[in-house]
Order: structure tokens, then sequence, then C-alpha cells
């Protein structure tokens, strides 16, 4: 397995909160099968947006950087489960069934499922574990993670494209790539593994088309459409910070007022006062 690959801990993810919003991101290292049980759950790409409510089953692809904003309902907290499939168990399953993906699968991050009364069944299976995730052993778990497996199969057949599909991330263009990824708050390693280079030949290839560090590049693209969402959309400095992938508030007012002479908080009102 490539370094950049992580094992994952075989268990079955329950979220439940009830707070206004929560938003973060994060690199979805395995697929992930989810299901929706209340609540509001938005996923952006770089390239797209996806939106999953209440009873939405979803699928969610390894391999892709994704931002994510959860909104609990007014009456009822944001809750969906998520089992990830094991890269070992798919391989397996690829095998016995002598399954083999007829194309590099490059669509949608995250793909909407049909309701189905056989998904309904599994979730409402893991369901019953919630209160005692202690019941949920590893030996269990993988037995789940290949019924979900075998349920995609039979209910989503073209997925075994992305299922079967255990090849690392090719060499991409890179202007490309980073002009859409730019905002994930992710280590150049990260970036790297994703344009389908070592940290090494990432930071040379770098160089070249950009004519400037990584770092400094991230930086100033960052800040730029800082200053245009803060400006032209009327963002405030909280929204924005989060959005384009800055540690915090403080590292990304220190940047801002660097660069432009201004604090983040002090751009609006500055404007206001020159267009008035």
């Amino acid at each position: 397995m490539n370094a950049q690959q992580q094992n994952i801990k075989p268990e079955v993810h329950y979220s439940c909160h009830f707070e206004t919003k929560r938003a973060g991101e994060q690199f979805v290292s395995q697929h992930i099968l989810s299901y929706q049980i209340s609540g509001i759950l938005k996923f952006n790409d770089g390239d797209k947006e996806y939106i999953f409510k209440k009873g939405d089953f979803r699928f969610s692809k390894r391999n892709r950087l994704i931002k994510f904003e959860k909104t609990p309902e007014e009456n009822a907290p944001f809750r969906c489960i998520s089992i990830p499939l094991d890269q070992e168990l798919l391989r397996k399953i690829s095998i016995h069934k002598n399954i083999a993906p007829t194309q590099c699968d490059k669509g949608d991050a995250v793909v909407k499922l049909k309701s189905h009364p056989l998904l309904i069944s599994f979730f409402d299976s893991l369901r019953q574990y919630e209160d005692n995730k202690e019941a949920l052993n590893n030996s269990l778990v993988f037995i789940k993670m290949k019924e979900a497996i075998l349920l995609l199969l039979e209910l989503a057949p073209k997925l075994a494209n992305s299922l079967f599909d255990f090849s690392e991330p090719g060499k991409i263009d890179l202007e490309e790539f980073m002009n859409r990824h730019y905002h994930f708050n992710v280590k150049m390693s990260r970036f790297a593994y994703l344009s389908g280079r070592s940290l090494a030949t990432f930071k040379r290839d770098f160089q070249k088309v950009f004519n400037v560090t990584p770092s400094k590049w991230l930086l100033s693209k960052r800040l730029s459409e800082a200053h245009y969402l803060l400006k032209e959309k009327g963002k405030t400095p909280s929204e924005v910070y989060i959005e384009l992938g800055f540690e915090n508030l403080s590292h990304f007012s220190f940047a801002f007022k660097k660069m432009y002479g201004i604090s983040p908080s002090q751009l609006r009102p500055f404007i206001h006062s020159i267009s008035a």
C-alpha cells in the first residue's frame, strides 16, 4: 500500500450533534457508504457541491478532498451513519468474484444512491449498535462491510469501477489541480500524492509551472480570494478563513494584514466609507 494511504480502523461511524452548524474538511482515504438520518450535509470537492438530506444514501469515493458542512434540522439533530469499506476486503471480493474495473473512475466524488428496502434494513441493523458500540468488534464490522459491498454491487453495479479500482492517483495537470484545490488545508505531501507525484517532484514541477514555491503561492492565492470574498461577497472573516484553508482566524488575520495593510475586519468598513 502507498505510504500516503492510511490503514483505517474497522469501525462504524455514528455522527450526531445539536449545534447550529459544523464545518470542516477531510481527505477521504477509503470508500464510505453513508445514510443521512436527519439534518443536512453539504459537500464540496472543489468542482461541485453535493447536498444530502434526511433519508438520503450516499457513496463517497476514496482519494478525494472534501469540504463539509453539517446542519441540524429545526427540531432534530444532525445524525448520520457511515461505514468505510476496507481496501483489502475489496481486493478479496474482487478476486473471489473475478471482478475488475473496466475503466478508471473519474466521476463525482460523492454519489447519491437510490433508496431501497435492503439499504434501509442494512442501516437499521447498524443503528441497533449506536448505544452499544463495544458490541461491534472487528469481526462483526468486517461482516457488515462485506454485506455493504455486496449490496452496492447488487443495487448500484456501475459502482464496481470505483469499488475495485485499486490504482493510485496518476500524474495529472498540476496547474489545473492546484487551482481547484488550493483552499484545502492539507500538507504538501497530500497535494503531491493526489497529483501523482513524490513530494520532491511536486515541488520541482510546481516551481516550473508557477515560478514560486508552493507555500508562497498557496498563501498569496488564498489571501487574494479572501479579499474578493470579503469585498465583493460580503462574507465575514470567520467564514472566509475556514473556507480558504487557514489554520485559524488569528493566522488568517495576521497574514491578511501583512499583505493588504489592514485587517479583514477593517476591510468592509473601509470599503463602505469609500463608497459613501
